[in-house]
């Protein structure tokens, strides 16, 4: 009779889950999941938690994952890579979600009105209260010459326009944005 997947190890489990076992890929996400959800509540400042829920960001990682897995082909040699992996992974898909969150507070009013009226859905007094302080956050973690980049990035600029109306290359431009992304996850710890 087999073992069951709660008395194998990590190095066992894993083995499993490279051959495509489904229990072993559920003891897995049992095992590793307070510890992702630990890492994402780290992550996030008291304002950032009340907009985030740290189950749903590990559940996009564990999705994303298991579709790795069976489409992808994904292995890992041991335990310690994975959990490196699963590290990384959460990190940037909370990076993801908050400039996601940010963008979309961030939508210039005059881009909701026009021949069709009105947004349907605005933002109550809590969301834009919580919009300007983010904003406030942003302005204050960078230097006052990244400013255009930002006021751009909020008039809903990509990379690319916001390249060529700065004169940086849009691989800084990529690279400022993500340093303060990094930045305002890392003052809310």
């Amino acid at each position: 009779m087999n073992e069951p997947a709660a008395e194998l190890s990590l190095e066992d489990l894993l083995e499993k889950l490279n051959d495509g076992d489904p229990a072993a890929a559920e003891e897995v996400f049992v095992r590793y999941e307070p510890y992702l959800r630990l890492l994402v509540r780290r992550q996030l400042t008291t304002s950032l938690r009340a907009k985030f829920d740290s189950q749903d960001i590990v559940q996009s990682v564990w999705v994303d994952l298991l579709h790795g897995f069976r489409e992808s082909g994904w292995r890992f040699t041991d335990a310690a890579h994975l959990r490196a992996f699963l590290t990384k992974v959460t990190r940037n898909r909370l990076i993801d979600r908050s400039r996601r969150r940010a963008n979309q507070a961030e939508t210039p009013m005059a881009q909701g009105h026009g021949a069709e009226g009105p947004l349907a859905e605005q933002a109550s007094p809590s969301e834009e209260a919580q919009a300007t302080d983010l904003w406030d956050q942003l302005l204050d973690l960078c230097p006052p010459v990244h400013h255009a980049i930002l006021q751009l990035k909020r008039q809903g600029c990509g990379l690319a326009e916001i390249a060529q109306e700065t004169g940086l290359h849009p691989s800084s431009v990529r690279r400022i944005l993500y340093d303060l992304a990094r930045r305002l996850a890392l003052r809310g710890k």
